[in-house]
């Protein structure tokens, strides 16, 4: 291996740990904060993390020579992958379906997937806008 894919994959630990410690630290907030009865902290992490990994992608394609377009192993596979978790999401919705919450299950299996949909959308709009005002101010 080359040191570059060396660098990229010691990128990519670092930010995975980085990204699941601070998974851990929403979702022990989110317990303290409204309790165990709505998984609200896996919602948000991937409410966030959705429009992050978005907003660091737009902007790492766009601007090749950039520090996000250096970092985006760690930001993007490393930090945002370890972050947002779908295997949670999924061990949750089956555990508030086998707690006889049908509806509840329902809502958050359906409704999450179109909430990071939208999440990653407005990171994409985000950094597309700060690209073109970047630029205008550049003229």
């Amino acid at each position: 291996m080359n040191r570059e894919t060396v660098a990229n994959y010691l990128g990519v630990a670092l930010g995975s740990g980085l990204g699941t410690g601070a998974r851990y630290l929403v979702s022990l907030i989110s317990l303290s904060v409204f309790g165990p009865a709505f998984p609200w902290g896996t919602l948000a992490v991937n409410l966030v993390g959705s429009a992050l990994i978005a907003w660091f992608a737009t902007r790492a394609s766009a601007l090749q020579s950039s520090w996000i377009a250096r970092w985006q192993p760690f930001l993007i596979a490393g930090f945002c992958g370890g972050f947002t978790t779908f295997s949670l999401f999924s061990l949750e919705t089956l555990q508030l379906w086998q707690q006889s919450n049908g509806l509840t299950a329902l809502v958050y299996a359906v409704g999450s997937p179109l909430l990071w949909l939208a999440a990653a959308w407005a990171g994409q709009r985000l950094a597309r806008r700060q690209m073109t005002s970047t630029r205008l101010g550049e003229s």
